[in-house]
């Protein structure tokens, strides 16, 4: 299979190929066009061009597309979960979960389109301003660059062009190198739901190569990244005063407190931590329990890990398949390892089966080594007891990163107390840190990013208030 760009409504042939490989068993699945320069620049002229027609766009037409995507997708559901799997090595049945999820999302951009509110402004609430009509009217931007990771090849494209299209704007979208299939399967079904050319570009490549061109272009209006807190850091000060969002890293924690019923919470955080081998955003990694249910959480988790199925990702039984990349097996592993050295007991995994690293748990882990400050994005986790619930928001809160974090718990003081203190973009309470539903504000504080995508929140974010004001003849 040979994958062309996708700009100006037509494939175009790449400057050059790159082959794609399966995670699982390595075998070859396409050859994929890389662009140059020329091509990414022709990507943002034709969305440039194209702006002056989806900025005049009645609501109702942008909505009908959204919609008529979403129903494209539902129709191939299946066929888009296996080409998830195939390029992502995402086990199938959380593939389909996740196409499920990008339907919903598109759904969601489509009600968004049809409700963009501004507001009046009563100005004679201050002296000198009676006698006026005023009113804010939400405005797109423009041009808008969208980067995206390799682990929800679907649903995080959709976060960036859902609420993109939905709001008037243009957008083009650089897709993770390993997974750009999808990237361009949901362009074909947007061409075939009536968006104007140029609406919607699909360009891969190297991030290093074509990435600064894409941030820095003076027609590009916003940028909107998911990934590695380096290249997010990387694109805020190539942005100049262009609009950002960025959805970084995390190492996600929950706190399970003495009086949660652990029958029903280690399963959740079981689905939690090892889902999709833990290469999720919001993947629990750390986890604080209570030192009186300290024994026996541990023993119920490291019983119920044991029984994950570790194979090939097409089948419906499979739990773990291989990571994104051998090298990120072995990076796990060497972290693994080097906690241990330090301190850390290793209670099950740290072994590669399959060509996939077992789900593992590391117990009482010194909170300085890298499976618990840095991002792991791997199926591994550590588990440490706390004493005093403040103890245990503390730990929480002694990271560079803030994006989501759990708790488990009966008394109601204690949830209001994790809420009001813990320093994340998100508290779920008596719920797993992984939990997130498409039309929730999502995104985190400090190292974890800045803005807010759920789209609701990322209309906000891709359109500007422009004030209007009426002074009427007396």
């Amino acid at each position: 299979m040979k994958q062309l760009l996708w700009v100006d409504g037509e494939w175009v042939e790449g400057a050059g190929y790159t082959d794609l490989f399966s995670p699982y068993k390595h075998t070859k699945i396409a050859e994929v066009a890389r662009a140059d320069v020329k091509q990414v620049h022709a990507a943002i002229e034709s969305a440039s061009r194209a702006f002056e027609i989806t900025r005049k766009m009645p609501a109702h037409q942008r909505a009908d597309i959204l919609e008529k995507v979403a129903d494209f997708i539902k129709q191939d559901r299946k066929e888009c979960a296996e080409l998830i799997a195939k390029e992502a090595g995402k086990p199938l049945k959380y593939a389909l979960a996740e196409v499920d999820r990008t339907i919903m999302t598109y759904k969601f951009a489509s009600e968004e389109a049809r409700r963009l509110y501004g507001e009046t402004v009563p100005l004679d609430a201050a002296p000198g301003g009676e006698g006026r009509v005023s009113y804010t009217v939400k405005e797109p931007l423009g041009v808008i660059t969208g980067i995206t990771p390799f682990n929800f090849p679907m649903n995080l494209v959709a976060h960036k062009i859902g609420p993109a299209i939905a709001s008037g704007n243009t957008i083009v979208i650089k897709p993770a190198s390993q997974t750009p299939l999808s990237s361009f399967k949901i362009a074909e079904y947007f061409h075939m739901a009536g968006l104007p050319a140029g609406a919607l570009n699909v360009i891969s490549g190297s991030g290093s190569e074509i990435g600064e061109i894409l941030t820095k272009d003076d027609r590009v209006k916003m940028i909107t990244f998911t990934g590695s807190p380096s290249v997010g850091e990387s694109i805020r000060n190539h942005a100049g005063l262009k609009r950002v969002t960025l959805e970084l890293g995390s190492n996600s924690a929950v706190i399970v407190d003495k009086d949660s019923d652990l029958e029903s919470v280690v399963p959740r955080v079981i689905t939690g931590a090892f889902s999709y081998q833990g290469q999720v955003c919001i993947s629990i990694q750390r986890i604080f329990v209570q030192e009186s249910i300290f024994h026996a959480f541990v023993k119920a988790m490291v019983e119920e890990t044991k029984k994950l199925t570790i194979g090939d990702p097409f089948s419906m039984d499979t739990d773990v398949s291989p990571m994104i990349s051998e090298k990120d097996t072995k990076r796990a592993l060497s972290w693994i390892n080097k906690a241990i050295e330090n301190g850390s007991a290793l209670a099950v995994g740290g072994k590669v089966k399959e060509g996939a690293l077992e789900p593992s748990i590391l117990l009482h882990t010194p909170l300085n080594q890298e499976v618990s400050c840095e991002e792991v994005f791997a199926p591994v986790v550590h588990v440490n007891p706390f004493g005093e619930f403040s103890e245990a928001i503390s730990m929480v809160n002694q990271s560079k990163y803030g994006l989501q974090a759990g708790i488990f718990t009966k008394d109601v003081n204690k949830a209001f107390k994790a809420a009001q203190e813990l320093h994340v973009g998100g508290v779920m309470i008596n719920e797993i840190p992984t939990f997130r539903v498409d039309n929730m504000p999502y995104g985190g504080v400090k190292m974890s990013g800045m803005g807010r995508e759920g789209i609701k929140y990322a209309v906000d974010e891709m359109t500007e208030l422009k004030f209007i004001s009426f002074k009427l003849e007396q």
